[in-house]
């Protein structure tokens, strides 16, 4: 491999091509990314309205969810290294750095579980993404690990969470999405 990006399946769309709404609303989430307009959006902005009911849903995950912020980005972390996603990646290590984990904690999320510092909740909401990711369900074992950490919304949430970023990285690998610039400094 050259080390190039492969070209993109589907360019980002312009205003012509996204909309005037879904253009005001991809400047804005690359405003709060200090990115600007991330190619994930302008591409799927393509499709006008499946775009926008995504957004909704995706939103009610991160950053609306009722987990924790660094919970939700270590298991984005994890899941991003599953399915060897370089855009979920890089785009989730900085907000996961910004929701409190650590260099460590990052890098580890691409490493076996056993070799992380993981508190016994990390293990076990890491535990279940692996499992998730794995077998497309929790066993009891994972489920059970769970259940000492997250009330039963949480549980839900989680589920939803691994699936969604799963889908979201076969999106991105799949239409061979663009990497963003670097988001500029604040």
């Amino acid at each position: 491999m050259s080390g190039r990006e492969p070209t993109p399946r589907i360019t980002p769309g312009g205003v012509r091509d996204i909309g005037l709404l879904n253009s005001v609303l991809v400047r804005a989430l690359g405003v709060a990314a200090r990115t600007g307009p991330p190619n994930l959006f302008t591409t799927l902005a393509r499709h006008r309205s499946l775009f926008r009911r995504w957004l909704v849903f995706a939103s009610g995950l991160m950053p609306g969810g009722r987990l924790p912020r660094a919970d939700t980005e270590l298991i984005i972390l994890r899941v991003a290294h599953l399915c060897d996603c370089p855009y979920e990646r890089l785009h989730h290590e900085r907000l996961g750095r910004e929701a409190g984990l650590s260099d460590a904690a990052v890098a580890a999320t691409e490493r076996p579980l056993d070799d992380g510092p993981w508190s016994a909740r990390q293990r076990a909401l890491l535990g279940a993404t692996d499992a998730l990711h794995r077998a497309r369900r929790l066993d009891d074992a994972s489920w059970d690990a769970l259940q000492a950490h997250l009330d039963e919304p949480s549980l839900i949430e989680l589920c939803f969470l691994v699936g969604h970023y799963e889908m979201v990285a076969m999106v991105l690998n799949s239409l061979r999405i663009a990497l963003d610039a670097r988001p500029r400094a604040r």
